[in-house]
């Protein structure tokens, strides 16, 4: 690695290779490139904004040469300090390189990672074409961002997640070396799967340039259904008996009581204090068969004797429905003005021992932690709430976060389901990943970076 700062020298390639604005070094410049939606911080050396492929090649020559760490960024939308530039280094913003070509008789986009995920759905749905991943970001993380951290997202139960929907890659190695992965057919078996391994390597491999992705038709009509139940168990047996009767849903969320009190103090809710859990769900597919699937639906969900049903079946009775999801996190800053998040995934059957688990953790250390989100693929969100001002409670939040992931790994889940590791959790993974695995995790690293430069210190 280099020395904590760049030299005259270095710092006079970077501005030659990136004039104007492109390239930034005072500190109150590049600052805001040093956090991420972790809250985590390192200032940068400097940071970099690339408008095309000669430019990322030439930085990447210099930079393997230089032995200068590049850290790849996007929107910073993950929690878990995936883009921090700790140690220091070159941030390389990939926010300019958002061009889109659509190629709708293939089924398929090829995108810039810098462009915003939301704005792709809009620009191929106005074509009849779909792309399903949706992280709660969708609206302002970027498609380079979601495939570096594999994201998920709602839709995930009935659609699967970024990794299913990226048919080929092409990347910069460090050194300067271009590789093209996969193709844009939407079946290839042809050598090892390189694609698949770059989707999720939360940018320590290599630097994303091109992504080629799998589009879909769009499906013309879609409603949702929420729920109310009088306890958790009653919302789980009233999950369980929507995949019986053969029906998979396009979400299934789960807000259990801590979250809809929290809710109810930034909203007005269909729900009352006899409702202990919600379950929301959307179906989709053609108009005569949706209207079947929504009776089936209503039906698995009586089973666990709702105290409230309603139904959205446009845009704006599903967008009421749906709002209320989505004001979980500004709502949540009601209970403490800081917060640890972890999202977590969990076998479906562990769930409930999971919340209930969590619950006596929150009890125990007397702090709010909600838990919510994607129950149709385990994937649970875990907010723990505090006041960092109070040491008591920043120690406490921290025995909580500890506690919440033994427990998780006890039941037989998973770290992460959407944001990876990171820097906030690499120190946990020894305790999911065996040294077999873990040394192949270093001899691919060092396959595609020798010197360490890519995000280094991330992920594993």
């Amino acid at each position: 690695m280099s020395s904590p700062k760049l030299t005259s020298g270095q710092r006079a390639v970077l501005r030659g290779l990136f004039p104007g604005d492109d390239y930034l070094e005072r500190p109150e410049e590049a600052c805001v490139y040093g956090a991420d939606a972790s809250r985590r911080f390192a200032q940068p050396w400097a940071v970099v904004r690339p408008r095309s492929l000669d430019q990322v090649r030439e930085l990447l020559t210099w930079a393997h040469r230089e032995a200068v760490p590049v850290f790849p960024r996007a929107r910073g939308t993950n929690v878990v300090a995936g883009c921090v530039p700790q140690g220091g280094g070159v941030v390389v913003s990939c926010l300019a390189m958002n061009h889109l070509a659509i190629q709708e008789e293939d089924f398929t986009a090829e995108v810039g990672p810098g462009l915003v995920t939301g704005d792709f759905q809009r620009q191929v749905q106005a074509r009849g074409l779909y792309y399903p991943p949706d992280p709660a970001s969708v609206r302002f993380s970027t498609l380079g961002g979601n495939t570096a951290t594999c994201a998920g997202g709602m839709r995930a139960v009935k659609y699967g997640v970024t990794r299913d929907y990226v048919l080929g890659i092409e990347a910069v190695l460090p050194g300067g070396e271009m590789i093209h992965t996969g193709s844009r057919t939407h079946k290839n078996v042809v050598g090892l799967d390189l694609t698949r391994l770059l989707v999720g390597s939360a940018g320590t491999l290599a630097f994303f340039t091109k992504l080629t992705l799998k589009l879909l038709p769009l499906p013309p009509a879609q409603a949702s259904l929420m729920a109310g139940y009088p306890s958790l168990e009653a919302a789980l047996i009233a999950s369980r008996s929507v995949f019986r009767a053969g029906i998979l849903p396009v979400a299934m969320e789960l807000m259990p009581e801590e979250v809809l009190g929290c809710v109810a103090q930034a909203a007005t809710p269909p729900w009352n204090a006899a409702t202990k859990a919600v379950l929301l769900l959307k179906c989709d597919g053609r108009p005569d068969g949706l209207r079947e699937e929504l009776i089936l639906v209503r039906r698995a969900l009586e089973e666990g004797k709702p105290v409230f049903m309603e139904q959205g079946v446009d845009t704006l009775g599903e967008d009421r429905l749906w709002e209320l999801r989505r004001l979980i996190n500004p709502a949540s800053f009601r209970l403490a003005p800081d917060k640890i998040s972890e999202d977590v995934s969990l076998p479906r059957g562990r769930v409930a021992k999971a919340i209930l688990g969590i619950r006596e953790i929150a009890q125990k250390h007397n702090l709010p932690i909600l838990t919510f989100g994607h129950l149709g693929d385990g994937n649970i969100h875990v907010n723990i709430m505090f006041d960092a001002a109070q040491e008591q409670q920043q120690t406490g939040a921290r025995q909580a976060r500890k506690a919440v992931l033994e427990l998780v790994l006890h039941l037989g889940g998973v770290l992460s389901g959407e944001h990876g590791l990171g820097l906030t959790k690499r120190e946990w993974l020894h305790r999911q990943v065996g040294p077999v695995e873990r040394g192949l995790f270093s001899l691919i690293k060092r396959a595609f970076d020798p010197k360490g430069i890519m995000n280094p210190g991330k992920a594993y």
